[in-house]
């Protein structure tokens, strides 16, 4: 790897773990470097800065907690240039997956970093945030986890960090726009609601493998449940296992899984019991031309399959379970340059510190008192928003198992897209999914952009990609998605933005 071009700005020897003994009040001092990337044969010189924000008790002014970020920032002498925070999902996972495969200055491929031509600074400056218990960011005391390690804390100190961030960084001015990657899509519309209550206007969400932020439900459950079929053909096809006369296109196929779905099996699920044994049989066989799987493998009193059972049931004569984030794998992806991108964090951009990069490196690199370490956050993880009983809690985590779909929702869901429009009409939002991901179908998404209400409508637009989770690990996928959000971007940037103090 190349080393630094650039100079450290501010040199100190950063002591994270003791900076709140410094009396509570001062910020951690940050590391800045200079540097010039090439686009096309255009310098774009650029700063990188690397810090944590104190998150603080607003009582008291004493940190709670330190959340580190990554921040890329371009020089202007004109209109304040947009900032866009992004962020992972997990919960429990840092920045580095956006950072480092789509969104920032340097690109990881074949373990080492190059330069990205494609980099969303491009268009404007970045902070890629690692929340509480991700990357170096860590709480106070472990006396605090419990107010990070959970759905309500995380929303709450994420929107302190982008209040807090811009404040310190003379950002009061410049459009905002929050980006956020599988359950850091849901955090992203959170924030975006309770930013802009206190008076901070968000210019644009970008929601990725995430959902949409929408806490009613625009689709009914049996078209729901039928229009999954049509990203499961998409699957079987790529292991030609759909019926040989749906032909080899992908859109043909999805069309035409589409158009049954819609016209006799969304009706069949409507009323199950009324289907006479021919009827079911039939939907059996159509279920298993376009999904590959074995007609014996469908139930033929529910007809439904669920993600899970596709995912197992595809290539269970092969001994290969599909893999959920991508479902053209089979395996879990290997370690995709962890030690390259810590010398990059530490060395090229100067960042000194003998804290583990938690979710890169094993927390068991560094010291934990009686040699008892912590659990992962996602072991300490309080997805409650509400009190609840634990049969309640038991029956809701029972029940996206044995779907196979994401986490649990435990208690009503939190203000999120719909109400952060509802606060601020000219709020826009760009939502992206990939065909191949198991947890959120494609033809789901287009169903929920017909389906909007007509006065949101115009709030929304919705990309389905070809890739998985993270549909951007395909190059060709990473080009166009790129394009697709600096356009998303430069075309919401006319208005002005408010911080409050």
């Amino acid at each position: 790897m190349a080393r630094r071009t650039a100079f450290v700005a501010v040199t100190c020897a950063l002591v994270l773990s003791g900076a709140a003994s410094q009396g509570g009040m001062d910020e951690e001092p940050a590391v800045v470097t200079n540097h010039t990337l090439q686009i096309r044969g255009t310098a774009l010189k650029y700063t990188a800065e690397l810090g944590r924000i104190a998150i603080r008790n607003i009582e008291t002014g004493e940190p709670h907690g330190y959340m580190f970020y990554a921040a890329y920032r371009v020089p202007s002498p004109r209109d304040p240039r947009p900032v866009t925070f992004l962020w992972n999902g997990g919960p429990g996972a840092p920045s580095t997956l956006l950072h480092f495969s789509v969104g920032g200055p340097k690109l990881l491929e074949d373990a080492q970093l190059i330069d990205n031509v494609d980099t969303w600074l491009a268009a404007s400056d970045l902070v890629f945030v690692d929340p509480i218990g991700t990357g170096f960011s860590r709480p106070v005391k472990a006396a605090y986890d419990s107010e990070f390690y959970g759905t309500l804390g995380d929303v709450a100190s994420v929107t302190e960090f982008v209040r807090a961030w811009g404040l310190l960084h003379n950002a009061e001015t410049s459009p905002l726009f929050l980006v956020g990657e599988s359950w850091g899509a849901g955090r992203a519309a959170s924030v975006a609601y309770a930013l802009e209550k206190r008076g901070v206007r968000i210019n644009g969400l970008v929601l990725i493998s995430g959902g949409w932020g929408l806490n009613r439900q625009l689709i009914s459950p049996d078209l729901r449940s039928a229009l999954e079929v049509v990203d499961m053909a998409s699957t079987a096809l790529y292991y030609q296992r759909t019926a040989a006369d749906l032909g080899t296109e992908v859109g043909n196929v999805r069309r035409a899984a589409e158009s049954w779905a819609r016209e006799a099996y969304a009706p069949a699920l409507s009323h199950p019991e009324k289907l006479s044994e021919s009827e079911r049989a039939a939907i059996v066989r159509q279920l298993s031309r376009f999904t590959g799987l074995a007609e014996q493998q469908i139930d033929r009193k529910t007809l439904v399959i669920t993600p899970h059972q596709f995912r197992v049931g595809l290539l269970k004569q092969q001994g290969k379970e599909l893999y959920v984030f991508d479902m053209r794998r089979t395996g879990t992806p290997k370690d995709r340059g962890g030690e390259v991108i810590l010398d990059y964090l530490r060395n090229d951009l100067g960042y000194r510190t003998s804290l583990p990069y938690l979710g890169v490196e094993d927390v068991t690199q560094g010291f934990a008192p009686n040699g008892k370490y912590p659990e992962s956050v996602n072991e300490q993880w309080n997805y409650a928003t509400a009190k609840l009983s634990p049969e309640q809690v038991k029956a809701a985590i029972d029940d996206a198992s044995a779907r196979g779909e994401g986490p649990p929702r435990l208690g009503p869901p939190l203000p999120a897209t719909m109400e952060a429009i509802g606060t601020d009409r000219g709020l826009k939002v760009l939502v992206a999914v990939g065909m191949y991901d198991g947890f959120l179908p494609c033809a789901v998404g287009s169903e929920m952009e017909r389906d909007l209400p007509s006065n949101m409508r115009a709030s929304f637009t919705f990309h389905c990609y070809a890739g998985g989770h993270a549909m951007y690990l395909d190059t060709p996928t990473r080009v166009e998605f790129t394009r697709d959000v600096k356009q998303f971007i430069k075309g919401n940037l006319g208005r002005a933005t408010r911080i409050t103090q």
